[in-house]
């Protein structure tokens, strides 16, 4: 007889305007890894929200069954109470306190009516063993990388008795040797009795650690697939979630002759005044029209560094060297608005902190980049801007009721689907993706890949930058690899392999 930690039975959630689950039913053996995906916008981590608090007993309708017995989760205290902790792909840790306080902050360990520092740095340096962090818990959470980060988040809910651990996204933002680590400690916690619900868009990391996988597609359960009575495959997998057969992740396009060289870089070198070290090292990199170029490489390597300093060095990052040529002019970009103007567009990794304006509408971040195209005299024509929301709304199938849509209420596709239209509006001629499809479900990213190559087709360039190596090599008519700051291999798309690419990855 199956033993179920967790039942959710017929659990509807309504916002304005939306249904977001509909009769959704979701079972979770105890001790195992249960992988939940679907597309962005499915329900995935609305229905978590419910599991753990976040959405209040009273707002859906539904059950809730944990160990047997119905809750009532009014708060996230509630949840935690029983031992459901949630951890979201944003990390909230603070990072101006040490790890312990982050790891008990909310549950502080007291002796009388004072915190007991002594006993919670005792405390705090036996849970970051368990997560096999064996540093000072004294440190600041802004001296870790986001993969540290990542554990010192898990170490925060064993400080919290976890028996529920739900994961949403939490590869996201890691390379591949962190996010092996992450899913090795996943597994260690299983043996130790630790339930896992894991949200993620990698399918290989799902069919490599999943016991079973739970498909959501528009707010309802398509099915849940046993992973030790068959092998479940990506195809499988995807078909459910898109409702299709989809048998080419990345979409080919013709190959041809591509243009003259659109973007140069010659022996660029970068120094990092607040790490008084150079960041850049001789980088000698080109695109040319019509052409996608990937930039790979392990996380540290300088990629977003490189296209921070092309994009008119927002970072005031200390040019030491080089040259830069766009369409063989020689050029000097002193702010982002000189690297617009000169046909360069960056669209950044991290969306919702960089990239958009989130309290704002889907018209307003489309158009607020190149305002000076729609400006008549001293005021911004209104119906114009309007005009112009809409067509790219259709033109890259923005899901949205209409250009009046906040954006922090979208998706994470459509999110990124709204910064690229904002880019798309400058019309540049090189145009560099950083991570461009982080964080967001395979149909998305396959509209990504068929929009980027349509842009391509037009004349544009692209500099694609991704910590995924399937999708440089699926997506890349050449390639750039970089270590340390330097470039250590370039490879035309033919002739790169997954191993060719790593070796000089880790190349110093």
């Amino acid at each position: 007889m199956d033993d179920y930690i967790l039942e959710m039975k017929n659990i509807t959630k309504t916002f304005p305007g939306v249904k977001a689950l509909d009769n959704v039913n979701f079972k979770v053996r105890r001790g195992e890894i249960h992988c939940l995906v679907g597309e962005n916008g499915a329900g995935k981590s609305t229905l978590m929200k419910v599991l753990s608090g976040v959405h209040p007993y009273g707002t859906y309708s539904g059950d809730i069954v944990y160990n047997g017995e119905v809750q009532q989760f009014k708060t996230i205290a509630d949840s935690e109470e029983k031992g459901i902790v949630i951890i979201y792909q944003e990390l909230a840790l603070i990072p101006e306190l040490s790890l312990y306080e982050n790891i008990y902050f909310g549950h502080e360990i007291m002796k009388g009516r004072s915190i007991d520092w002594n006993e919670t740095i005792v405390r705090a340096k036996e849970v970051l063993k368990k997560v096999r962090l064996n540093i000072d818990p004294s440190m600041k959470v802004k001296e870790l990388g986001v993969g540290n980060q990542q554990l010192v988040e898990i170490a925060k809910a064993l400080s919290k008795k976890v028996k529920l651990l739900i994961l949403d996204e939490p590869t996201a933002a890691l390379n591949e040797d962190d996010s092996q680590n992450l899913l090795k400690l996943i597994r260690e916690l299983k043996e130790e009795g630790v339930t896992c619900i894991m949200i993620s868009h990698k399918l290989r990391e799902i069919t490599a650690i999943a016991d079973t996988i739970t498909v959501l597609r528009d707010g309802t359960t398509v099915c849940s697939m046993d992973c030790h009575e068959r092998e479940i495959t990506e195809s499988e997998i995807i078909k459910h979630m898109v409702g299709r057969e989809m048998n080419n992740i990345y979409p080919k396009r013709e190959k041809r002759e591509f243009g003259e060289v659109a973007l140069e870089l010659k022996n660029w070198t970068v120094e990092d005044p607040a790490k008084g070290r150079e960041i850049l090292h001789n980088v000698s990199i080109n695109v040319r029209k019509g052409e996608i170029v990937g930039l790979q490489g392990l996380m540290g390597a300088g990629r977003t560094e490189l296209a921070l300093s092309i994009f008119g060095n927002p970072y005031k990052y200390k040019l030491l060297g080089g040259e830069i040529f766009v369409n063989g002019e020689k050029k000097h970009f002193h702010n982002p608005k000189e690297a617009i103007k000169n046909g360069v567009a960056y669209v950044t990794e991290d969306r919702k902190g960089n990239g958009l304006i989130l309290i704002q509408d889907i018209r307003y971040n489309i158009t607020i980049a190149n305002l000076e195209a729609l400006t008549d005299g001293l005021a911004i024509n209104a119906n114009e801007e309007i005009k112009v929301a809409n067509e790219y709304k259709e033109r890259i199938n923005i899901k949205a009721p209409s250009i009046k849509q906040k954006v922090r209420n979208l998706s994470g596709g459509n999110q990124q689907k709204v910064q690229l239209a904002k880019w798309m509006f400058v019309k540049p001629k090189v145009l560099i993706l950083d991570e461009p499809t982080r964080g967001i479900d395979v149909g998305a990213k396959y509209e990504i890949y068929t929009l980027m190559n349509q842009l391509v087709e037009q004349g544009m360039s692209i500099i694609m930058i991704s910590s995924e190596l399937p999708e440089v090599l699926g997506m890349s008519d050449r390639l750039y690899v970089m270590s340390e700051g330097k470039i250590t291999g370039e490879f035309l798309a033919e002739e790169a392999t997954e191993q060719k690419v790593m070796a000089m990855a880790v190349k110093s």
